[in-house]
């Protein structure tokens, strides 16, 4: 009788050691949890590109996750005027659609309603179902593109999770 008392207090003690372990995970996944939204919170001041990425003329689609679920969406691409241009994936109209745009040749064309613009209006033009801009910098060979400009985007891509225009 001893021998089984001493069992269950064994079983007991391990299953104890089991839970107090699975709190301490739990209680360490909250706590990455919070730094990783405190990261989004206060995230690098910078997104920096090489200018040499962009001379084919192709557009370079990039994400950037925004917190909350939220991943804001854009693209770079060096325009037939020879003018690196930045720009979200998304407009004020078809946005809720969350399609984006494709290029096709020199032209953006929103993958929503085909509505096509040309690659040299991209930060011209903004508004309607225009790509929405995006500031850059060009700051020798590199393309600067602020991380509080991106955020700014958030709002696009915020459909479904309680935001949107």
């Amino acid at each position: 009788m001893i021998g089984k008392k001493v069992g269950f207090r064994t079983g007991m003690q391990r299953a104890m050691s089991v839970a107090a372990g699975i709190l301490a995970l739990s209680g360490m996944l909250v706590s990455l949890s919070a730094t990783q939204g405190a990261a989004a919170a206060n995230p690098a001041a910078d997104i920096v590109y090489a200018v040499k990425d962009f001379q084919n003329g192709d557009a370079r689609f990039y994400s950037y996750p925004a917190g909350n679920g939220v991943t804001v969406k854009y693209f770079v691409l060096k325009s037939s005027d020879g003018v690196i241009r930045a720009a979200f994936d998304a407009c004020d109209v078809c946005f809720e659609a969350g399609k984006g745009y494709e290029q096709k040749g020199d032209f953006m064309v929103c993958k929503n309603c085909g509505r096509r613009f040309a690659s040299v209006r991209v930060n011209e033009v903004q508004g309607g179902c225009n790509p929405a801009p995006i500031t850059r910098e060009i700051k020798g060979d590199k393309v600067v593109l602020k991380v509080k400009d991106i955020l700014e985007g958030k709002q696009y891509f915020t459909f479904g999770k309680g935001g949107g225009r």
